[in-house]
C-alpha cells in the first residue's frame, strides 16, 4: 500500500463534512499539487449567471429552461421563462430526482438548459450527453464552473469550500467533437457554451482519455483548451 492509499485508510473514519474536507485538503497538498499557484482568473467585475442566462433567453425568445442542480434556488428563482424545471436530488427546483433518473424518465424538450450538478467529470459528461438529446434546435446549453483558479479548486474529491470540481474535463472533450460547437464564457467561475451546431474551432489534442487530464495541463492550456470568451463575444454569437 502506498503512502498516499495508507494515509487516506488511517483517516476516513473522521466524521463530518469539514474533517473530510481538511483530509482530502491533506492529501491533496501533500501528493498531488505541483505548486502551481492560481492561474489569475478575477471573476468580480463580470457578469453573474442569473444576469447572463435571463439576457439569453430574452435575447432569444426562449421559451423552456431546465436547471440541473438547483439546491438553493439561486438562479432558478431568478430565471424567468415560460416554463421551467428544476432538477435536484436534496432541495430546490421543482423535481426532487437525480439528473440521470430525470433524464431516463423525461419526455419534454428545452431552448436553455444550464447544468451545475454533481461537479465530476463523469457526471458532467452523462449530464451534457443527455441534454444534447432534449435540446430544441437553435437551443443553448451551458455549464456552471468551468474555470478553477487552482489546483484545489478543481481536486476531486472536494477538499475546500471554493470548488469547481474536474468540470473542465468535460468541456476539453467537447471542444474535441466536431458536431458541437462549445465556448467558455469568462463569468461566475467559469460558464461553458455549446451550441448544437458544427464545431467552429475543433481542438486537437493529444491526451484521448479526458478523464486522465491533470491540472498542470489545465494550468499551461486553459486557454486554448476552454475557448475563452468574454459575455459581449458571446451574445454575438448566438
Amino acid at each position: 500500500m502506498n503512502i498516499y492509499n495508507f494515509i487516506k485508510k488511517k483517516y476516513i473514519r473522521l466524521q463530518g463534512s469539514r474533517n473530510i474536507l481538511k483530509l482530502n485538503f491533506f492529501i491533496e497538498k501533500s501528493f498531488k499539487d505541483k505548486k502551481l499557484g492560481n492561474i489569475g482568473f478575477d471573476f468580480s467585475q463580470k457578469p453573474k449567471r442569473q444576469s447572463i442566462v435571463q439576457e439569453i433567453i430574452n435575447l432569444k425568445g426562449y421559451k423552456s429552461y431546465l436547471e440541473i442542480g438547483t439546491f438553493h434556488d439561486e438562479l432558478y428563482q431568478a430565471v424567468k421563462c415560460e416554463a421551467k424545471v428544476g432538477v435536484d436530488p436534496v432541495s430546490g427546483g421543482t423535481i426532487r430526482k437525480t439528473s440521470d433518473s430525470f433524464f431516463k424518465e423525461n419526455k419534454d424538450k428545452f431552448d436553455c438548459i444550464f447544468i451545475d450538478g454533481l461537479h465530476y467529470y463523469s457526471q458532467v459528461k452523462k449530464d451534457i450527453e443527455n441534454s444534447l438529446k432534449i435540446l430544441n434546435p437553435g437551443g443553448i446549453i451551458m455549464i456552471h464552473d468551468c474555470l478553477p483558479n487552482n489546483h484545489f479548486e478543481q481536486a476531486v474529491p472536494r477538499c475546500q469550500i471554493t470548488w469547481n470540481g474536474d468540470v473542465w474535463k468535460a468541456l476539453v472533450e467537447c471542444r474535441t467533437q466536431e458536431n458541437i460547437d462549445t465556448y467558455t464564457c469568462y463569468a461566475d467561475f467559469g460558464i461553458g457554451v455549446i451550441f448544437n451546431r458544427k464545431n467552429r474551432d475543433i481542438l486537437k489534442i493529444q491526451e484521448k482519455s479526458f478523464f486522465k487530464l491533470k491540472f498542470e495541463d489545465f494550468f499551461y492550456n486553459h486557454k486554448k483548451y476552454m475557448n475563452i470568451i468574454e459575455f459581449e463575444e458571446l451574445i454575438k454569437i448566438i
